[in-house]
Formats: C-alpha cells, sequence, structure tokens
C-alpha cells in the first residue's frame, strides 16, 4: 500500500493517505474523502479505480487526530458502531483544512494543475463544504448527511459540483432532501441526481450496501463530471 505524508496547514503537525498513481502521467488529481469507516479497502478501491481512469487519487486519512489508521466494515455491527463513536468525536472543520492541505499537498508536490474532490457518507458533506470553503477546481458528494443545515454556505461555492442523492436514504430523510433540491436547484453551479427507492451506500466497492446498477450510473456521471471539469 503507498502512501504519502501531507503537512498541515500550519506546518505543525502532518497526516498520511492513501495514493494511487496512474501509469504515464496524470491528467488530473482526485481526493477521495473517506466514510466515517475511515480509509478502507472500499475507499482505497475508489482511488484505485480513478487511477485506472488516469488521475492521481488520494485518500488522506482524515481521522488521525483521533486515531491514525482507522479501517471498518460497516457490514461488522460492532465496526459499524465504532464508526459512529469515531463520527461523533471527528472536528469537521479541521478535516476541512486537512483537504486544504491535501489540496496544497498535490498541487505543490505532485504538480497537480486542477484537483477535484468525491466523497462519500461523511465525505459527502465534506466534499460540499470543501466547494464552499476551499479552491477546489470540481466537488463530487454521495449520499451526504446534513448538508440542508449547510445551505448557507452555496453562495460561496464557485465550481461545479454534483451530489448524488439515494431517495429512500435512512440518514438523509425525504424532508432534508426536498430542502437540498429547494436551495441547489437554481444553483448555476450545482447539480443533483435522485436515485429512485435507493438507500444510503449505494455505491460502495465492497459490502452488502452496493447496488451495482445504480453505482455503475452514478459512477458514469462522476468520471464523465470530472472529465469536463478537470480537463
Amino acid at each position: 500500500m503507498t502512501t504519502v505524508t501531507i503537512p498541515t496547514l500550519d506546518s505543525d503537525a502532518s497526516f498520511t493517505g492513501y495514493i494511487a498513481r496512474p501509469e504515464g502521467g496524470a491528467k488530473a488529481a482526485v481526493i477521495v474523502i473517506q466514510e466515517i469507516f475511515g480509509v478502507n479497502p472500499g475507499i482505497r478501491q475508489k482511488c484505485d479505480k480513478l487511477a485506472a481512469e488516469g488521475y492521481l487519487a488520494l485518500a488522506p486519512d482524515l481521522f488521525w487526530r483521533l486515531k491514525t489508521g482507522i479501517s471498518l466494515d460497516p457490514d461488522i455491527a460492532a465496526e459499524f458502531t465504532e464508526a459512529l463513536d469515531w463520527m461523533g468525536k471527528f472536528n469537521q472543520d479541521a478535516g476541512i483544512r486537512d483537504i486544504q492541505a491535501a489540496i496544497n499537498y498535490l498541487r505543490a508536490h505532485e504538480g497537480a494543475a486542477k484537483v477535484g474532490c468525491v466523497g462519500y457518507c461523511l465525505g459527502g458533506r465534506l466534499a460540499f463544504m470543501t466547494a464552499a470553503r476551499t479552491d477546489i477546481d470540481a466537488s463530487v458528494g454521495y449520499y451526504g448527511v446534513g448538508i440542508d443545515g449547510l445551505l448557507g454556505e452555496a453562495k460561496a461555492i464557485a465550481n461545479p459540483v454534483m451530489l448524488h442523492i439515494p431517495t429512500a436514504d435512512g440518514f438523509v430523510p425525504p424532508e432534508t432532501q426536498a430542502a437540498m433540491h429547494a436551495g441547489l436547484d437554481d444553483h448555476p453551479k450545482v447539480t443533483l441526481h435522485d436515485y429512485a427507492g435507493l438507500d444510503h451506500g449505494f455505491a460502495t466497492e465492497v459490502g452488502k450496501r452496493r447496488d451495482e446498477a445504480a453505482a455503475t450510473l452514478a459512477d458514469a456521471r462522476t468520471s464523465a463530471f470530472f472529465a469536463e471539469h478537470l480537463a
């Protein structure tokens, strides 16, 4: 497993990230933002698939301030419960600063002209926050939680955003989805895609939550989005 070390914005500490490099030169870089389960095999597989598409893919360990190297299986009840505990302790504002540090690292140390991000679950929420609070070039969020509470930040979004929303998401109730559409459908930089009847986690690479057809469709939309906006 290949990892890199990323200095924090204050350069007073550092954290690691899993990195997948394409054969030949990368056409751009993409930050893969973890779920509450850490940089686990599914997130690393997301990086590997992006590398196969020609992107330099980096999954930073955003839980490092709590514990380094967290890697949990959502299909194991005890590990799911542990992940919820880590999420409750996680400082999301600090996480966004670490994502900005990862953006800076990719530009300064890896020569990436453009940097995008894609996040899942907690990472989907963080992808939206990244779009509003950093200089990321393009952002994608899958089943982001609690985005209705962040809609006041939408005016700060300057670069393209795509959000994938399963309509039967147990963590994102219909009223939250309605608020997202009401607040974002008219935003010139934001595109929302609904997936009827699907639940949270449908695009996971491994495990019981995956829906093959919907994951394939959503990932194709993401690929086209990055091809357009990270070119």
